[in-house]
């Protein structure tokens, strides 16, 4: 199974506004563990290694050409 690189959520703004709510509330200690969580769960849903490889890769690439 590729990476899906190209937009692949049904209602993309509602699923970021529930992303977003779900850890609005929690201090910043807290709101980094729900990310990391959800990161594992994700990850372990989707099994394949050579695909969580390249979202590795995808993310770390995206994060330094943002300039962080």
């Amino acid at each position: 199974m590729p990476l899906i690189h190209t937009p692949n959520i049904p209602d993309p703004d509602g699923f970021y506004a529930e992303l977003i709510a779900s850890q609005s509330d929690l201090p910043d200690e807290r709101a980094d563990m729900l990310w990391a969580k959800l990161v594992l769960i994700l990850a372990n849903h989707i099994g394949d290694r050579e695909v969580l490889s390249e979202a590795l890769i995808l993310a770390r690439a995206n994060t330094e050409q943002a300039g962080f």
